[in-house]
């Protein structure tokens, strides 16, 4: 879940309220839901059950409100919502409870809906990747022949032009959008693979089973469900510590720019001081330091989570519960301020 979203004086400032509503916990469970339904299509196309039975189940399941209650209840027993959200299916599908998740796994189920998850967020990251490429444009177009004093290691060394700072800030950000779209097949997968992850429960219509699935939700479908192969997640969040640590040097740049004394860049509208009101702080370049901080923090956690011993592990997996999520936000949230920044900039030079 998010961390600050709706807390109330932090929000503003960390918050990002689009990617926070498609991780939300309530969104997720849609997505549980949308998994569950899509497999109980899948086994009318594979001919396991009749397809008005298959028809009338998943329009169910796609309706269906859970108690959200009794699953926190529960998942402080299970270790996972699944459980308890497929027998309240079960209950509501009464005799046709066996059209209800026969076969897959609670795994298949939460992997699959992160993957919805993933995919609707990587929308978002997509748009304000292109965004500030046009911000990026538009900063060239008014200032790229101003002239800054070029610096290395923090001394002054040689004049340059603001297009050689600007496409240190740009170029990486171009690399990352290229990217996302290498990376999006590989994350936006579909995970069947029952008990073990052989799709061994569903006999000899396993992998039919998993590509009408993928299909129907719009997914890519590996030949193994990767419950215990997680290297495709730590690639992502590699990626999203990669967007946040070139941001981070744009903002880290910005605010060497604008230090008095200096005062090599203009902005617009910066922070105030409790105790000095002749101040503008530069809170949102300082922000993207910030933010770059902290995704390369947490990305050693999700290598830590690559380590599934065996078939499953429940350690590592909650590992990922707890972190990507944030990433993603504070991500999300960086894309979002460097852009406000470009378009706060008022004189180079």
């Amino acid at each position: 879940m998010t961390g600050f979203t709706h807390h109330p004086w932090l929000k503003g400032l960390l918050g990002d309220s689009e990617a926070a509503a498609i991780w939300r916990p309530e969104q997720q469970m849609q997505q549980m839901l949308a998994c569950e339904a899509a497999f109980t299509r899948a086994l009318g196309h594979t001919g396991q059950i009749c397809m008005d039975q298959a028809i009338k189940v998943a329009a169910l399941i796609t309706d269906f409100k859970p108690d959200l209650d009794a699953i926190n209840t529960a998942t402080m027993r299970d270790g996972v919502p699944v459980p308890e959200l497929v027998a309240q299916l079960k209950r509501a599908a009464g005799p046709d409870a066996g059209a209800v998740h026969t076969g897959t796994t609670s795994q298949d189920v939460v992997d699959t809906a992160l993957a919805l998850t993933i995919k609707a967020f990587n929308d978002l990251l997509g748009d304000r990747l292109t965004f500030l490429a046009a911000d990026f444009d538009t900063l060239s177009d008014q200032f790229r022949d101003r002239t800054i004093m070029g610096r290395t290691r923090m001394q002054a060394a040689l004049p340059i032009t603001f297009s050689e700072r600007l496409a240190t800030w740009s170029q990486p950000m171009a690399r990352h959008a290229l990217r996302l779209s290498r990376l999006r097949p590989e994350i936006e997968v579909l995970s069947l693979g029952g008990a073990v992850g052989d799709r061994a429960a569903f006999g000899d219509h396993g992998d039919a089973i998993a590509a009408a699935m993928a299909t129907d939700l719009g997914l890519h479908n590996p030949s193994k469900a990767p419950h215990a192969m997680r290297d495709h997640i730590a690639d992502y969040a590699n990626l999203l510590s990669l967007i946040t640590g070139s941001l981070g040097k744009m903002g880290q740049d910005i605010c060497l720019m604008a230090q008095q004394g200096i005062e090599e860049i203009g902005l617009e509208g910066g922070g105030g001081s409790s105790a000095m009101p002749h101040k503008q702080n530069p809170v949102l370049a300082e922000l993207l330091v910030s933010n770059a901080r902290f995704n390369a923090t947490q990305l050693a956690g999700m290598h830590h989570a690559l380590v599934h011993e065996q078939e499953r592990s429940g350690a590592a997996w909650v590992l990922e519960w707890m972190i990507l999520p944030q990433m993603a936000e504070v991500t999300a949230r960086s894309l979002s301020v460097a852009h406000d920044l470009a378009t706060r900039i008022t004189r180079i030079g």
